[in-house]
């Protein structure tokens, strides 16, 4: 009996395994973009978006990877036919500059909160000493009004 379904699941996963494998169409196209309207493939209406979409189609029937079919289409059109750029030269600047924004937005507003809590912090016990005795007594006079 285990060994039935042993055999079973070994089966089913080999049958599994190529359509895990094997980009399909629709997932290379959010990949690629048109070069005239600058969506993506899976957006795109264009005469040249549908010859792109065609040739993806053909070149994965033929057994072509996802790599190959983009190292393609950036030899005709370029490397701005990428949804994404590239990670590496210059293009390397289009990942890390947003990351360093952020992050240096981030330290930014964490400095200028710890200074504010520090000038609060501050702030409070400079009010507590400068009060005047008689002025203090005048508040909690007017304090023990509103306590029921």
């Amino acid at each position: 009996m285990s060994r039935a379904l042993a055999v079973c699941v070994l089966v089913a996963a080999l049958l599994v395994a190529p359509a895990w494998a094997a980009p399909s169409p629709s997932d290379l196209e959010a990949e690629l973009v048109c070069p005239v309207c600058g969506t993506t493939l899976d957006q795109s209406d264009a005469p040249v978006a549908r010859r792109m979409k065609q040739f993806v189609r053909e070149r994965l029937a033929a057994g072509a990877t996802e790599a190959e079919i983009k190292a393609e289409l950036v030899d005709q059109f370029g490397p701005g036919v990428l949804a994404e750029p590239p990670k590496s030269g210059f293009d390397l600047l289009a990942w890390v500059v947003p990351l360093a924004v952020v992050a240096t937005g981030a330290g930014a507003v964490g400095l200028v909160a710890w200074g504010w809590r520090r000038r609060r912090e501050h702030d409070d016990g400079d009010m507590q000493e400068s009060l005047d005795p008689e002025l203090e007594r005048r508040l909690d006079a007017e304090l023990e009004r509103f306590d029921p």
